[in-house]
């Protein structure tokens, strides 16, 4: 799916009420993630959970057939988790990875599933690396360039280090906020990639 048609989806949902990008995000997305490490303390991926914000879940399960109105089981929400992980291939699940300053792949998303509850969605998926990654450095960021979409941690335990060696040291860098900015903005070419200074940062040190 390109993004004409992904945003053409979320036009469908009333979420496009200009028509055209703004310089403001149209879904929000409430974020916890975890580094997984193998026991000889390289890194092995990073798992997502995903809680969309109540408008987009609202519209992302409409139409789907349930045996009990307005609940929605894991098997009755595969086919929507399914669109999920393949639609945002394509940006690269707005994740992104450098091992001592050096950018580093991910692979085909594993162990993905939604779930439904108090009106919201969650989507879970793990992002595992081409290779695990053993480094002094290791940064994650999580972010839209084009900040259609806005995310967040949550405020709850936003990440963790899943068995990571005692010598491996944590931090989060939440997103700053900047003043908006007119729609010709968008056009020049400066703004392809405005949505990184909203970027949230995982930043581990191991010594």
């Amino acid at each position: 799916m390109n993004r004409a048609l992904y945003l053409c989806l979320l036009l469908l949902a009333g979420l496009f009420v200009t028509g055209q990008a703004s310089a403001h995000p149209h879904v929000w997305v409430s974020m916890k993630s975890e580094l997984i490490y193998a026991p000889d303390g390289s890194v092995t991926g990073v798992r997502h959970a995903w809680t969309f914000d109540d408008m987009f879940s609202t519209f992302a399960t409409q139409g789907l057939e349930t045996k009990q109105k307005g609940v929605f089981t894991r098997e009755d929400l595969k086919p929507l988790a399914e669109v999920n992980v393949t639609s945002l291939k394509e940006f690269d699940f707005f994740t992104y990875a450098k091992a001592n300053g050096n950018k580093v792949p991910f692979t085909d998303p594993v162990d993905y599933w939604l779930d439904y509850a108090d009106s919201v969605l969650t989507l879970h998926f793990t992002l595992p690396f081409k290779k695990p990654v053993k480094a002094h450095e290791l940064n994650i960021e999580m972010y839209d360039p084009d900040y259609f979409v806005d995310f967040v941690f949550d405020e709850k335990d936003p990440v963790k280090l899943v068995s990571a060696p005692a010598a491996c040291k944590m931090s989060i860098v939440r997103p700053g906020t900047s003043a908006p900015v007119g729609e010709t903005f968008f056009t020049q070419p400066s703004a392809s990639n405005w949505g990184a200074q909203f970027a949230n940062k995982i930043l581990v040190k191991c010594s």
